[in-house]
């Protein structure tokens, strides 16, 4: 296998295991337009580490670290539903990324490659640099599995009992924030959300227990990055996209399934 094929398939595996549970919270905690959210801001991120000249993938990360952190502050203040915190912070971190790139002089920016993905750009650099992110993630998850499973299943119970509930909850924003700043490379801007969803939505339906959805769900992911990296192989498709429409036939097959008694 070429090189640039076997980065691709490291890459895209390890993305696969880390966003399997992950996404299951987005699915349990219905954060779907949360998601969307970040990877509007994480355009905004490029914007300002080209203007800045700094690591794009760096700026990225703090860039829905910051997102995350204020969309938090603003949930605490209960000023606005959050629903419409989200499509604010959105579209305006979105716009705010588009004319911060257009200001910038003398810069020719690929935005298709960050809107939809290159994953088989992907460079032993840029390799290091996602499999460093996807191990703390996968660690920190580890670690707070049973108190983000509690303050998932009931938020006041979790506080009754003395978790600190919105701890976790930034938590898990910024857990999503750093693999949305990952996974960028690899299916773009606009599939991040889709690769958080739709494998753990697919596990569900089969699964009898939370660990079995989170299993479940990475593997569902592995065999979407193995099928779309082989169709983009084969047929000269976007590798990215390519993923996304191989989940979604699993998503496809999972529902068409009868469920288990």
């Amino acid at each position: 296998m070429p090189d640039f094929l076997i980065y691709a398939l490291m890459a895209g595996l390890a993305l696969a295991l880390v966003a399997g549970p992950l996404g299951s919270f987005v699915v349990w905690r219905r954060m779907a337009y949360f998601g969307d959210t970040l990877s509007h801001s994480a355009l905004l991120g490029i914007a300002l580490g080209i203007l800045l000249d700094i690591n794009l993938t760096l700026a990225v990360t703090l860039g829905c670290v910051l997102l995350a952190v204020l969309l938090v502050a603003l949930q605490h203040k209960q000023w606005l539903a959050s629903d419409t915190l989200l499509g604010i912070l959105a579209h305006s971190s979105l716009s705010l990324g588009l004319v911060v790139l257009a200001l910038t002089d003398n810069v020719r920016v690929d935005l298709m490659a960050y809107l939809f993905g290159d994953l088989l750009a992907i460079g032993r650099e840029d390799l290091y640099w996602m499999l460093g992110g996807l191990v703390i993630v996968m660690v920190l998850l580890t670690l707070l599995w049973r108190r983000l499973l509690s303050v998932t299943v009931h938020e006041e119970l979790a506080r009754v009992e003395g978790l600190p509930v919105t701890a976790i909850r930034l938590a898990l924003m910024l857990l999503i924030a750093i693999v949305i700043a990952v996974a960028m490379k690899i299916v773009g801007v606009l599939l991040i959300t889709s690769l958080l969803i739709i494998p753990p939505a697919a596990a569900q339906r089969h699964a009898r227990t939370p660990e079995q959805m989170a299993m479940g769900a990475s593997v569902l992911g592995c065999l979407a990055v193995m099928g779309g990296l082989a169709m983009s192989w084969n047929l000269d498709t976007p590798a990215g996209p390519s993923i996304v429409v191989c989940a979604a036939l699993f998503f496809m097959l999972a529902v068409s399934v009868p469920r288990r008694a």
